[in-house]
Order: C-alpha cells, then structure tokens, then sequence
C-alpha cells in the first residue's frame, strides 16, 4: 500500500511539474510570437531574449515530460510510447506530404506549421485514447 501512495504521490508531482513547465513553454510562445508586433516593435534585443525564453521554457518542459515518462509505470509508458511513436510518424509523413502538396501545386496557400501541429495534437490524443481501451 506504501509503494502504491509513493506512485501516486511522484506522479502527481511530475504532472503538476509537466503542466507547471507546459504553462510557461505556451506563454513566452505567444510572448515570442507576439509581443515583438505589439508590445516592443520588433526591438531586437527584446525579441531574442522572448526567443531564449522560449527556448529555455520547451528544454524544461521537455526535461519534466522526460521524468514523467520514466517514472510512468510499464503499462502507462507503453500507452505514451505507442502514442508518440505513431503521432511521430504521423506528423512526419503528413508534414513532409503537406510541404510536396504546395511544391508540386496541389494547394495554392503555403502550408502553415500550426495545420502539422494540430493533426499531430489530435493524433496523440485518439492514440492515447485508444491505448487505454486497449489495456483496459
């Protein structure tokens, strides 16, 4: 019962930590992409520590997901796993495919990052869904 309130215990700890890093990656993302047009006009140096910033919050963000992983039992790592592996694959085949579609004039606009990430998003979280019907 102890080993079983200690799992509990670090995982909420990693969850609260993913989100916490999560939360400050998604904000100086948008101070990054926006404050440069509307708060600072385009000042340089400003707009490369937004950059740094954001930078420094996606290497903690991705540094607590780490942990969160590895400290997962078995079965929930294999679900992530699975479900990163396939959104990985997915958003590489879709992107590269998204990026030909305009090389070869298939679609007129210019293929947007935002149209890969969200098609990743939805991948990760089907196959997440899935995965735990599965190991249900």
């Amino acid at each position: 019962m102890n080993k079983v309130k200690n799992y509990t215990t670090v995982n909420q700890k990693n969850t609260k930590k993913l989100m916490f890093w999560t939360a400050a990656w998604v904000i100086s993302m948008a101070i990054a992409a926006f404050a440069p047009r509307f708060i600072w006009d385009f000042n340089t140096t400003l707009t490369i520590i937004g950059v740094l910033l954001n930078i420094a919050a996606g290497l903690g963000m991705l540094l607590a997901n780490r942990q969160y992983l590895i400290d997962l039992d078995e079965m929930q790592r294999k679900i992530m796993l699975e479900a990163m592996g396939l959104t990985l694959g997915v958003g590489l085949v879709f992107g590269l495919s998204y990026e030909l579609f305009e090389d070869i004039k298939l679609i007129n606009s210019e293929p947007e990052i935002s149209h890969v990430v969200i098609v990743m998003a939805i991948t990760y979280l089907i196959a997440n869904i899935k995965g735990h019907r599965k190991y249900q």
